[in-house]
């Protein structure tokens, strides 16, 4: 009796800690055909304007698309959770909100530099330096 409480323990044991290895590594397949909503920058919560939140989506082969105040896209490239986007084209507007004003400026260079990607559940969190961008899933067909 002994002998199988012990070897149901080393079992449990063995299987808790194949648990807690898992990676928790995004690929380009979990980001594809997605669509977020901005929910807060930098803790300070974004309200929708102009019939619609800022978004940021990823299309086919990792394009990264959305807005802010202005449009923004390019080729973007994920690495160890590291999302890249190093020729990020985008229009020019002054925008009312000097929020979204900010918005604009960090996706920017947050995206050009480089920039932390988590996804839980429907969240996703883009992390670089201090500056925090929280995003839940809003795609365009339910």
């Amino acid at each position: 009796m002994k002998k199988l409480t012990m070897l149901g323990t080393l079992l449990a044991a063995v299987a808790i800690s194949g648990c807690s290895v898992q990676s928790a590594e995004l690929t380009a397949k979990d980001l594809q055909h997605h669509r977020f909503e901005l929910l807060t920058l930098d803790g300070t919560p974004v309200i929708a304007q102009h019939g619609g939140k800022p978004s940021i989506e990823f299309g086919e082969k990792m394009h990264v698309s959305g807005a802010m105040c202005n449009r923004f896209m390019g080729q973007g490239q994920l690495e160890n959770n590291l999302l890249t986007v190093k020729q990020l084209a985008s229009t020019q507007m002054m925008c009312s909100d000097p929020l979204l004003n900010k918005g604009d400026q960090l996706i920017g260079e947050m995206l050009q530099k480089g920039v932390k990607v988590s996804l839980q559940s429907n969240q996703l969190t883009l992390t670089e330096g201090p500056h925090v961008l929280v995003y839940r899933a809003k795609e365009w067909v339910n």
